[in-house]
């Protein structure tokens, strides 16, 4: 009983330390998985830190090119307006000279005209034609004006769209980088949630392998000594039968002594009898038949005590024959009460030990369904956490889309109502010299 009991402890020492094996494992494993989201925490602050950086440095270039692609074709513009100019004040020259020729062929063809008529009829031509100029080229001058500042004023306005068309590029950008990253976080949740199951898994039949182990060996152990302990009793029964057949004529010969003693007394017992029955005889009868009486009390007695002999012999013989079977019978009883307790011992052994088993078996049972329940219900929050976290992400999505399309719209219109105040009218469809035009 006690090694059964120093097993029973061994046994339970081997599955606390295989539980406390498996829970520093799992505290590992978990400890793991909680560096894996960390670290892809960081990894996506970092990409979205340099993506907003590299946002940033285009958002700079975007605004230094839109500067000098501005200064360009204003540049541009004004090198037209400066070619046109001259090209106006050239004409201008040009009708002058014929206009002043003409009326000089005109005035020619009249010689009696006096010379100081024609001088201030060309005077005042000139005048006139200078003064008529004049207006042109600052109506020109006017116009020019009126287009370059329309023209820069849709260049502002292009430049405003393109910057829209930039901010919606970025934020799109940005938004599916926050996307993507999101999708790769949640596949490593659901990674490392299938892993998880999977060590969970390993860990319980681990765990429930070595029980039933040790629960065969508890059961075989008990078995062999059940077994040991049941050959040590029918051994110990058949010791005791031998020695009872070795110290049977031993026994017989001491109850053989008794009944020859009793038998001796019972001699003894009549020879005193008949003694005082002879003397008796003797002193009531005449003399001359003491002779004939004592022949036959003599015989009387001879004859008793060859009956009585008779008797004890047989007595003795009953005797030896009964305590033979007595002894036969006893025996076998005391085997059969032996091999039906036996029996019955191991009966209750196998009972205990299916009990056992099937208490084991169920507790498995329970531990596995109870296993599949947190893996099913870990598995239901994890997809519930990503359902909620998808739809706040497309929530943001929208959100910002729409305050970005707000915004943008604001300042498109603020910006054309300012260009309808200042007398531009609609600026959107404005043609402008693209760089290899130069």
């Amino acid at each position: 009983m006690s090694g059964y009991k120093r097993m029973r402890r061994q046994h339970q020492k081997q599955l606390i330390a295989l539980e406390n094996r498996l829970k520093a494992e799992m505290d590992e494993h978990r400890l793991r998985l909680q560096k894996e989201v960390e670290t892809h925490a960081n990894n996506t602050y970092i990409e979205l830190e340099r993506l907003a950086k590299r946002h940033t440095v285009h958002t700079d270039k975007e605004i230094k090119a839109a500067t000098a692609e501005e200064k360009r074709i204003q540049q541009q513009i004004i090198a037209q307006q400066k070619k046109e100019l001259t090209t106006f004040v050239d004409n201008q020259k040009k009708e002058y000279r014929l206009c002043k020729d003409k009326i000089k062929e005109e005035m020619n063809e009249e010689p009696s005209t006096p010379k100081e008529e024609k001088q201030e009829r060309l005077s005042r031509h000139k005048e006139t034609v200078q003064r008529s100029q004049a207006e042109d080229e600052a109506h020109l001058l006017d116009q020019q004006r009126l287009v370059y500042d329309r023209s820069c004023r849709a260049l502002k306005r292009r430049t405003l769209v393109k910057r829209h068309e930039f901010e919606q590029e970025q934020m799109r950008e940005e938004l599916n980088k926050k996307k993507t990253q999101k999708e790769m976080e949640q596949a490593l949740m659901i990674r490392q949630d299938e892993s998880t199951q999977e060590l969970e898994r390993r860990q319980l039949q681990t765990l429930q392998r070595l029980r039933v182990e040790l629960i065969f060996l508890q059961h075989q152990t008990e078995l062999e000594n059940q077994e040991e302990y049941n050959g040590r009793r029918q051994r110990e029964l058949h010791r005791k039968h031998a020695l009872e057949q070795r110290q049977q004529p031993r026994n017989l010969k001491m109850l053989e002594m008794q009944i020859k003693k009793q038998f001796q007394d019972t001699c003894k017992v009549q020879n005193k009898q008949y003694k005082a029955l002879r003397n008796h005889q003797l002193e009531v009868s005449p003399k001359s038949e003491h002779k004939a009486i004592l022949k036959s009390l003599k015989e009387e007695q001879t004859h008793k005590l060859a009956v009585l002999a008779e008797q004890y012999e047989q007595s003795i013989n009953e005797m030896m024959a009964s305590q033979a079977m007595r002894l036969e019978e006893e025996q076998e009883r005391e085997c059969q009460a032996l091999k039906q307790q036996l029996q019955q011992e191991m009966e209750l052994l196998d009972a205990y030990q299916s009990k056992t088993k099937a208490q084991t078996e169920a507790q498995h049972e329970r531990e596995l369904q109870m296993l599949e329940q947190k893996v099913s219900l870990r598995r239901a929050h994890l997809e519930q956490k990503i359902e909620e976290e998808l739809a706040s992400l497309q929530k943001e999505r929208t959100e910002r889309i729409k305050q970005l399309f707000e915004r943008q719209e604001r300042e498109m219109d603020a910006f054309d109502a300012e260009s309808a105040r200042l007398g531009f009218g609609s600026l959107g469809s404005l043609d402008f010299p693209k760089e290899d035009d130069r």
